[in-house]
């Protein structure tokens, strides 16, 4: 039987898609996700649409989801196609705000839910990242925020909801997620993770405190709290030591193409004394592996009328305003040389779906590439400024010759941004915010994907100069390792959003074999209690 997995604030989908996607021999799922629970609408949509192709076993998606896929036909037609299994997604995704604000359901729905869900199984996994734009330093610098207030931020407390379904639960195994910003995040009372540790250690405890549960007897082992990168040494009462930073795992040290860095705890029932491997390290993954087999596109213009013509009469003006003769010689020859490889990409900005028969992957084409979707979704670019491009085609081209991404230092005059702040007082250029257009460099993992892009694409410039353009929905999901057959809901900011929040899936699928070695342990430790007892 699969191990049943409860995903709260589960996003679009990342940590559970890692852990349904790991099959034993007989291709049967190891784990099975039987609730999830998203606040956000259109992450909600995701998230059910994929309950929707799990409901069928691998490999065996009806050709009605690749219909949609192909817009040929709605999500309405398809799930009036297929009513049942429509039915037990809609059981599962619940769109639902977890908290004590105004619009948070009641904590006994929650508890139906989960019993409901649960259906008397006792062995069973907890997953989740309590919503951590509360945490993060990027968050906190943009607020100006020395400690954070959860009575003005109720992000500050929502782990707590994790806590309270630990302690009247009791789990037999979960892991946590968040920004590794929140090692360094603290309120007026204490740091945040040294709290949060000491609450997921005794949950009972700590859930009685916070919400008051006076007279009502709750019974929770307790757990202890592991790195899933650091084996740890135990204290006289078999607890594990660790340093906080040993929490941290950088994603591209085990198969992610990307600079991520997360923290992320793996909690086991104290009363189980298990001891869990950790993830094994393996080679980098650079970014031209997982996007180089995507269609190439063109960049488009959001201010002027849009044509391929006009895309690349703007990049050519780069020769124009005496730019080349502020740039170094390595560079300028290499812009010369890039400019005579610009031609119009026959799939032009792309769309919601490309017909394709030649989508690849140099990396892990299994995971990524579906042969019956013959194409790729959410693959359109977005809009730019004509100076925007310009700049764009600038920096991968520095980045070619120089193998990093220029500062505003590098930049020539021309290309500097407008904006009061580009300049100190005394005329150069300023060094608070050097960085404000990033390249992705060809032969590195990608820098990290966040909710940022949403904003606009300045962070994430594709390493393509004849591209000219910043990253795609699909390039920034390949990149967070979803599969192509991965389609992400709503607008297109909303989709970006949903792809820089998530947890990549093949690091969530590494942790999965982890977690489920644990619960093969406890299986086994049953088996052989069972075989004892009727020996006696």
């Amino acid at each position: 039987m699969a191990i049943p997995v409860i995903d709260i604030f589960a996003g679009p989908g990342g940590l559970g898609e890692g852990f349904s996607n790991l099959f034993n021999s007989e291709k049967e799922r190891l784990f099975k996700i039987v609730l999830s629970i998203e606040k956000d609408i259109n992450a909600h949509k995701t998230l059910s649409l994929r309950s929707f192709f799990r409901q069928f076993d691998s490999g065996k998606a009806p050709d009605d989801y690749y219909k949609f896929l192909r817009k040929e036909i709605s999500l309405k037609t398809l799930y009036e196609q297929w009513p049942e299994q429509h039915k037990k997604a809609q059981d599962e995704a619940w769109l639902a705000t977890l908290g004590e604000g105004k619009d948070a359901v009641s904590n006994s729905l929650v508890d139906k839910k989960i019993q409901s869900a649960l259906n008397g199984k006792n062995d069973w996994l907890l997953i989740g990242g309590p919503p951590c734009q509360a945490y993060s330093v990027a968050g906190r610098n943009r607020r100006q925020e020395v400690l954070l207030d959860e009575s003005t931020d109720e992000r500050v407390g929502l782990y707590k909801q994790y806590l309270r379904i630990l302690a009247i639960h009791n789990p037999t195994v979960f892991v946590m997620e968040n920004v590794k910003g929140i090692l360094s995040a603290a309120t007026k009372e204490s740091p945040v993770f040294t709290k949060i540790l000491k609450d997921l250690v005794d949950p009972v405890k700590a859930y009685q405190s916070d919400f008051k549960q006076n007279g009502e007897l709750l019974e929770c082992p307790g757990y202890k709290i592991y790195s899933l990168v650091v084996k740890p040494e135990f204290d006289s009462k078999g607890y594990p030591i660790l340093k906080q930073k040993d929490y941290v795992i950088y994603c591209e040290n085990y198969g992610v193409p990307q600079a991520r860095h997360r923290v992320i705890l793996l909690g086991i029932r104290k009363d189980l004394d298990i001891v869990p491997d950790i993830l094994e390290t393996c080679e980098k993954v650079n970014i031209s592996q997982v996007l180089s087999g995507l269609p190439r596109l063109r960049g488009a213009l959001s201010k002027i009328s849009d044509s391929g013509t006009a895309w690349k009469k703007t990049i050519v003006n780069i020769k124009n305003n005496n730019i080349l003769k502020e740039v170094d010689e390595e560079v300028r020859k290499e812009i010369i040389k890039q400019l005579k490889f610009i031609r119009l990409p026959q799939k032009g900005t792309g769309s919601e779906f490309i017909k394709s028969k030649k989508i690849v992957a140099k990396y892990n084409s299994e995971w990524f590439v579906d042969l019956k979707l013959n194409g790729v979704c959410n693959h359109k670019s977005r809009g730019h400024m004509e100076s925007d491009l310009i700049r764009y085609f600038f920096v991968s081209c520095y980045a070619k010759v120089k193998g990093i991404s220029p500062q505003l230092k590098d930049f020539p005059i021309a290309l500097l941004p407008n904006h009061k702040n580009v300049f100190e007082k005394d005329g150069t250029v300023t060094s608070k915010f050097p960085d404000r257009f990033k390249v992705q460099v060809k032969n590195r993992p990608s820098r990290t994907i966040t909710s940022h892009i949403s904003q606009d694409g300045h962070y994430f410039i594709h390493y393509d100069p004849s591209q000219c353009r910043s990253l795609t929905v699909r390039e920034a999901a390949r990149i967070q390792t979803f599969p192509d057959n991965y389609y992400f809901c709503g607008p297109r900011t909303q989709q970006f959003i949903q792809v820089g929040n998530a947890v990549p899936p093949i690091l969530a699928s590494a942790i999965a074999r982890i977690v489920s070695d644990v619960f093969q342990v406890i299986k086994t430790n049953e088996h052989e209690n069972l075989q004892l007892a009727t020996l006696r």
